[in-house]
């Protein structure tokens, strides 16, 4: 009897879970076919790729007991759409329309020609006129201010638009790539985390492994020593190569395509995306001294005649109109032919150096490409040439300087002609940090008048690129006129890439890319322009362009410490681009009623995009209490640190500049000691507390220029000791002022003297604060040679830094 009642009752819950099932199976095909006709994923998977993480789908209970009498079922694995193509994005760094031999300026790029007569020139591409919002915009597909990076991250202000920090509705596309079946990887410069989240408490959620990359390996901030740089690998800070030959470029090289063919050894179907942006060929302008001789006497003819035989040059390949008008130079430009040999000798060697900068930068891309071809990829590969994240850099001021540290303070005056001239062997090796003059960078921003900041004029934000994709563009070595702008980047990755714009990440609805991909154009020299609007502004410039037309206004030059006019007095100009390409022909009076109509659209875009409130200050807002944004530091007046803290960044250390300063150090000796306590900086700015020969020292080392040191001259025993150092600053309203400095040793005062004058704004860009040892270069370089050296004998227990209340 019981047997029947078993049997019955397995029968019964037989019949329910089929009858039960059938609307879930129905269900489940319903949404099934909602999510394919959702998907606008061309590559008909049935994926909905625009909801991310992409979730696999669910499968019915398993009913078996015993894992021998199932089949194993399909597993679900995420790939790339059928046929997505590789993806390199190459950004070089500060370099204008003009330079390369590519768009007709003198400087040879033989990896950037190669590509573009294989693949294609565009010579109406955008960006905005800065290292950050550029970069922003390329990876996210969005203006730059909608993303909250109106301005580099250094001098981020409390507004939206400038807060420094990338929302989260607005992700990376390499983020959509990750998620969709691709490896990703970023190599070289960064500049993308706000100044505060740069340090060992995080958060990195905007680091470049949680930007959408899973390999990074390069710098975070917005320049670097390419000799000695500070190097990240992920989020783990680590020394560079002992090499001989060292420089960052080649390195940056060899470690993305050690990268790729690891990547395709062990993954030949999985696409890949590299993001290569080069610190070169930012300042510092350190290249190998072949590659300056290359260049040796090129230059000797001064750049009038430069930009005037660029600009034939540019008409003869097609690249500007032939009614194309050479943009006159800024007025604080010098003629040539008006200085003197020694000026002429210096601002040609200035020229060398970055010339040969740019062509081992374009030899070092080219590495990578020969290594991508030699993996038999290059043709199924996306590659994406920026030459320059903004135009050529006039941050070297009209004289151009040995140290851009110096000018990156706001100081124009520091240094002389014959001064710098009598350095001219080491420009652009490793004793110098070099920047050329403003003349050079309007030279290479050929045919237009202004240069990088300068968001106005396209002399900021034209810059050469090239696209190369054999199996997806049939069109090769061929010039494409239409208007595009670095937002346009991630929208062309997703095209080609057959994924959709992704609508939801992590849970977190995306904003819409501004962007629009540039493939309608590829193949049809002749289609009409689909990216019709774009608004620029940086530091008070400001422009907007509609459908050919561009109104301007120039509020502030690059080598002019103060704005030409109050935001409110500024002068708007109007260009016809499509009869004017080099914007030498203001019809602002002509035609009154077009001008208003172009303001009224800025307004419009810069109130959408957050561009308000204008801020036009620009070394003020170095200072995070000035500027209004976060400070890692908080309130707090003092720092503790021990042995083993280094590699503090300049944002996340307690700021001392433009005050008095105690440094408390408590150590245990091993007799004649010898080594750093605490250091801030380099050779090219900073100070160190630090001992020799068992004495101890302090040292300020002004730009490489003018160096302090006060020192004991007694040697203190093994054992415990404390070092104190009392600097008291002299005040006043003028920032970077001198001070007196004391030394104590257990509470006895043991050497005093004067700093004359002080760093005011900035020690560096990516040298760091360290406890027991001097990374990358010394602040005390003519007692310590490198970082090994400067290592601490004894142990540093503890140390403190204060700002006296």
């Amino acid at each position: 009897m019981k047997s029947k009642i078993l049997v019955i009752f397995l029968l019964v819950g037989l019949i329910y879970s089929c009858t039960s099932q059938e609307p879930e199976e129905k269900a489940a095909s319903t949404s099934q076919e909602t999510v394919s006709s959702e998907t606008t994923s061309s590559s008909n998977d049935g994926i909905n790729r625009e909801i991310l993480p992409i979730q696999p789908p669910k499968g019915d209970p398993i009913t078996e007991m015993d894992a021998r009498n199932v089949a194993t079922p399909e597993r679900f694995e995420l790939k790339a759409p059928e046929g997505a193509p590789n993806v390199v994005i190459v950004l070089i760094d500060d370099i204008g329309f003009g330079a390369t031999s590519t768009f007709g300026g003198p400087i040879s790029t033989p990896t950037f020609d190669k590509l573009a007569d294989s693949g294609l020139r565009f010579n109406r591409f955008h960006t905005t006129a800065l290292c950050s919002p550029t970069r922003a915009a390329l990876l996210s597909g969005r203006n730059h201010h909608a993303v909250n990076v109106g301005s580099v991250m250094e001098v981020a202000t409390g507004f939206p638009g400038n807060l420094g920090q990338r929302p989260d509705d607005a992700k990376y596309v390499a983020e959509t790539l990750r998620q969709n079946g691709y490896s990703t990887a970023a190599f070289g410069k960064w500049h993308e985390t706000a100044a505060w989240e740069v340090s060992v408490s995080g958060p990195f959620f905007r680091w470049p492994t949680n930007s959408g990359f899973d390999k990074f390996y390069g710098f975070i901030g917005g320049e670097t020593n390419q000799w000695d740089p500070v190097i990240f690998d992920g989020v783990t800070k680590i020394e560079k190569k002992d090499n001989e030959d060292y420089h960052f470029t080649t390195d940056m090289t060899d470690e993305a395509i050690k990268w790729v063919e690891f990547q395709h050894a062990m993954t030949p179907d999985k696409p890949f995306m590299i993001y290569f942006a080069t610190g070169a060929v930012h300042a510092p302008h350190h290249a190998p001294k072949e590659w300056i001789e290359k260049y040796k006497g090129q230059f000797d003819d001064g750049w009038d005649s430069l930009r005037d035989k660029t600009l034939a040059r540019q008409k003869e390949m097609g690249l500007v109109p032939e009614n194309t008008k050479l943009a006159p130079k800024p007025e604080d430009i010098p003629n040539w032919d008006d200085l003197t040999d020694n000026e002429k000798k210096l601002f040609a060697i200035q020229m060398e150096a970055f010339a040969g900068f740019t062509g081992h930068t374009d030899n070092e891309v080219g590495r990578l490409v020969a290594a991508i071809d030699e993996m038999g990829v290059l043709d199924n590969t996306l590659f994406i040439y920026i030459m320059g994240d903004n135009g050529s850099s006039a941050e070297g001021g009209i004289t151009g300087t040995y140290n851009e540290l110096i000018h990156l303070n706001g100081i124009f005056d520091a240094e002389t002609v014959d001064g710098m001239l009598s350095r001219a062997d080491d420009w652009g090796g490793p004793e110098s940090f070099p920047h050329m003059s403003a003349a050079w960078a309007v030279a290479t921003d050929v045919p237009f008048t202004w240069t990088k900041q300068m968001a106005s004029d396209y002399g900021g934000t034209r810059n050469g690129m090239v696209m190369h994709w054999p199996n997806g563009i049939n069109s090769k070595g061929e010039i494409r006129t239409q208007w595009h702008h670095v937002n346009d980047v991630g929208p062309t990755i997703l095209e080609a890439a057959k994924l959709p714009e992704p609508k939801m990440i992590n849970g977190v609805t995306q904003r819409p890319m501004d962007g629009v991909s540039m493939l309608y154009a590829v193949d049809n020299a002749e289609a009409p322009d689909q990216h019709t609007t774009q608004y620029f502004e940086m530091f008070g410039n400001r422009a907007i362009y509609n459908d050919g037309w561009l109104a301007r206004v120039v509020h502030r030059v690059p080598w002019q410490g103060q704005p030409l006019n109050t935001l409110q007095e500024d002068q708007w100009e109007l260009y016809n681009t499509e009869e004017d390409f080099s914007l030498t022909n203001d019809l602002a009076a002509s035609n009154p009623e077009k001008l208003k109509e172009l303001k009224a659209l800025f307004e419009e875009e810069a109130i959408k995009n957050n561009v308000y409130p204008l801020d036009d200050r620009v070394y003020e807002r170095f200072d995070p209490a000035i500027a209004g944004r976060p400070d890692l530091m908080g309130d707090r007046k003092s720092l503790t640190l021990a042995q083993g803290m280094d590699g503090i960044m300049e944002n996340a250390f307690l700021n001392i500049k433009n005050n008095s300063k105690n440094i408390t150090a408590n150590l245990e000796l091993k007799g004649n000691d010898r080594g750093i306590i605490l250091a801030q900086g380099g050779k090219f700015g900073g100070w160190a507390l630090y001992m020799d020969n068992g004495k101890p020292a302090y040292t300020y080392n002004w730009f490489g220029l003018d160096t302090y040191t006060i020192s004991s001259d007694k040697a203190l025993p093994k054992g415990s000791a404390e070092v104190k150092l009392e600097f008291a600053y002299d005040g006043g309203e003028k920032p970077g002022q001198g001070g007196v400095a004391t030394l104590y040793v257990d509470g006895e005062k043991v050497a005093e003297g004067r700093v004359e004058k002080t760093i005011p704004a900035v020690f560096s860009a990516d040298e760091t604060a360290d406890v027991a040892k001097d990374d990358a270069t010394q602040v005390a370089n003519s007692v310590f040679k490198d970082m090994n050296d400067s290592h601490f004998t004894g142990t540093v227990e503890r140390v403190e830094i204060s700002i006296p209340q």
